[in-house]
């Protein structure tokens, strides 16, 4: 019987690690704008800082400012990918992209942002080659990352074998990584190992702080394996923990999933 395709890992979360990685490629400094490198920079800087406060009128108006100021700049052109797929300005997001691709070939942060948008828009076979390109690349200082981005890639369209390969390489780096071991759980408990995916929940849990997303996915477990009282465990801790979570709201509403 073919896999159910896993729940792709929020992109939300790949957004902000994303953008943290550009804010360090570029200069903070806000310099005179006689210099349109250095304005650039700056113009960058606001746009991801605008996008992070969701204000995207703003972050795109500011990232136009760079494009005009520095187009050979591959950060201002991922920047600007970014930007447009947020405004869902999909052909300019491509372009972008692709351009900040071939202007940092030698960046694996630029192609582990270009890895992502392919993924993102369908394109999975490209966008995994690309993860592992990155992966594979010794000035790449974090590997586990386009590890996971790889396994999230690969899972979103039902290769949950790989993907859970993808994860586990990630874990062998960084065995306490938490973007790793909550899609692994999730993915886990999604083919139907709900006793895996609690033992995953409670390796998380020895060495991370909690989230609402993993002691969700431990009530679930529980549920599923039919411990009432693990998972009413699991309950009162999002409810006094995260109060005002997502999950907390839908167990309020006795929503069930």
């Amino acid at each position: 019987m073919k896999p159910s395709p896993m729940k792709p890992y929020p992109i939300k979360t790949a957004v902000v690690i994303l953008a943290a990685a550009l804010s360090a490629c570029v200069h903070t400094g806000f310099g005179s704008n006689k210099n349109p490198a250095q304005a650039a920079s700056a113009n960058v800087q606001l746009a991801i800082e605008y996008m992070k406060l969701d204000k995207l009128a703003l972050s795109r108006q500011y990232i136009e400012r760079a494009l005009k100021e520095d187009p050979d700049n591959p950060n201002v052109q991922a920047t600007a990918g970014m930007v447009y797929e947020r405004v869902g300005e999909m052909p300019k997001a491509e372009h972008a992209f692709s351009r900040a691709a071939r202007l940092g070939s030698d960046d694996p942060n630029i192609q582990n942002s270009y890895a992502g948008f392919l993924c993102r828009t369908g394109k999975s076979v490209a966008g995994e080659k690309l993860f592992g390109e990155v992966a594979r690349n010794p000035t790449y200082q974090t590997p586990e990352v386009a590890l996971v981005n790889a396994g999230v890639c690969v899972g979103a369209t039902g290769d949950v074998v790989d993907a859970e390969r993808y994860f586990n390489r990630a874990l062998a780096i960084r065995p306490n990584m938490p973007g790793a071991l909550l899609p692994l759980g999730t993915l886990q408990f999604d083919r139907g190992d709900a006793a895996q995916a609690l033992e995953t929940v409670q390796r998380y849990l020895a060495v991370n702080p909690a989230s609402p997303e993993i002691l969700w996915l431990g009530l679930r477990a529980d549920r599923k394996l039919g411990d009432s009282t693990g998972a009413a465990v699991f309950a009162r801790r999002i409810q006094s923990e995260f109060p005002n979570s997502e999950q907390a709201q839908m167990m309020r509403s006795g929503i069930d999933r």
